[in-house]
């Protein structure tokens, strides 16, 4: 019996989703519910599990854009799982193994023990499979296998130098090679929604700076206390995440948002946080950060961006969201204007701590200092508003005892 297995439904605004990667061969024997392909949808990526066991047959191919009840491979449910495994095979056949490794050995190995996507990454850099380190299932080389050996390769030099045939044609020094790659479903939708973000509010960015002397002097006289009870560092992110949820109680205009004529005003701050996954920017939320203590938006902030890390997001950490906070210190950004993350009406930006000079009660000193960025759209935000807001956070920060006190 074949059966086919087809694009489930994601979620209501998940129309199209694309087939990023087949984890497993052609032809494979597979058990129910092994995983046998990832698909990228624009909020997250999942595995899509086997529904019986069988050998696949691939319908759609990798990289395809797909809608939902689209075909991706069928399974043959009535074909016996395989005696043993193809080593086992292959060792009792000695004579079989030396004509087939005579005729093709490095093509062949590649068929069996590369997955497809990895067996193109190495063709597209001269690589074989004896030049991947296979991490899979019964040492199948992977994706992200096939990944690390062409970057290997290529921090080695060892990719094969072109040989001119006439002195004419020698190749000017320097690489003129260029790649093609087509956008992932996340960065086109990314890409979609700044531009529409861009192009549909009155968007403007309003600045101020902050000195975090006393927040830095509460770290460093807590930080070790802290990660011993709480298992977790005690870093900038929830101080500046809980002064925002406190400044946004009381500015509700800057944690709202427009929806047709009518403003829609939350009592409560559910905070999307931006998070460099290797497959692009995310915002997965943290809710109801104004009830969160410290200890808990620290934890929280980490389970999302080690799930984000590894692909395991899923759409009900990304659904919603109020407010967002997003921090281009980390990579090094000194100041920036953020786009609003839409049908949000505002952003904060943090950036890099700098050490500067500043005038102190009529003296220099030098002090940690930290611009701050608020994009946030006029239709709904007055300049009033917004930087009433940035005033408020900036007073949190420099005076983190109200900050706990709630004050």
């Amino acid at each position: 019996m074949v059966i086919e297995i087809k694009v489930p439904a994601l979620g209501e605004s998940i129309t199209e989703v694309t087939l990023s990667s087949w984890l497993i061969t052609e032809g494979e024997y597979v058990e129910m519910d092994q995983s046998i392909c990832e698909l990228e949808s624009d909020k997250a990526t999942m595995e899509m599990p086997a529904e019986k066991a069988g050998t696949v047959t691939f319908v759609a191919e990798e990289g395809s854009d797909l809608e939902i009840g689209d075909l991706l491979c069928k399974i043959d449910t009535s074909a016996a799982p395989p005696a043993g495994g193809k080593e086992e095979k292959t060792e009792d056949a000695p004579a079989a193994k030396e004509k087939v490794e005579a005729a093709a050995p490095v093509s062949n190995k590649t068929v069996e023990h590369a997955s497809p996507a990895a067996s193109k990454i190495l063709r597209e850099n001269n690589l074989s499979v004896k030049d991947a380190n296979g991490t899979g299932k019964d040492g199948r080389i992977t994706k992200e296998d096939a990944v690390k050996a062409a970057a290997s390769a290529k921090s080695k030099g060892s990719a094969p130098a072109k040989t001119a045939t006439t002195e004419s044609s020698v190749a000017p020094a320097g690489g003129r090679t260029h790649r093609v790659e087509k956008m992932s479903r996340l960065r086109r939708t990314i890409a979609s929604h700044l531009v529409n973000a861009k192009n549909n509010t009155a968007m403007l960015t309003t600045f101020n700076e902050v000195d975090l002397t006393e927040v830095k002097a509460v770290r460093a006289k807590y930080k070790e206390s802290f990660r011993e009870k709480y298992g977790v560092g005690l870093g900038f992110m929830s101080f500046f995440m809980k002064s925002c949820a406190l400044a946004l109680m009381e500015m509700p205009q800057v944690n709202g948002q427009i929806d047709g004529d009518n403003m829609i005003l939350h009592d409560y701050v559910d905070m999307s946080v931006a998070v460099s996954t290797p497959r692009g920017l995310v915002t997965p939320v943290l809710r109801n950060v104004e009830t969160l203590s410290l200890q808990a938006i620290e934890a929280g902030v980490k389970e999302l961006a080690i799930k984000g890390r590894d692909g395991k997001l899923k759409l009900e950490d990304m659904d919603g969201g109020t407010f967002t906070v997003s921090n281009g210190g980390v990579f090094g950004s000194l100041q920036s204007t953020p786009i609003i993350n839409a049908p949000q009406s505002a952003i904060l930006g943090m950036h890099k701590i700098q050490d500067r000079p500043m005038a102190i009660n009529g003296e220099v000193k030098i002090r940690p200092m930290m611009y701050l960025a608020l994009s946030y759209d006029h239709r709904i935000i007055d300049g009033k508003e917004a930087v009433t807001f940035l005033v408020k956070v900036k007073e949190y920060l420099e005076d983190p005892i109200r900050l706990m006190l709630n004050i």
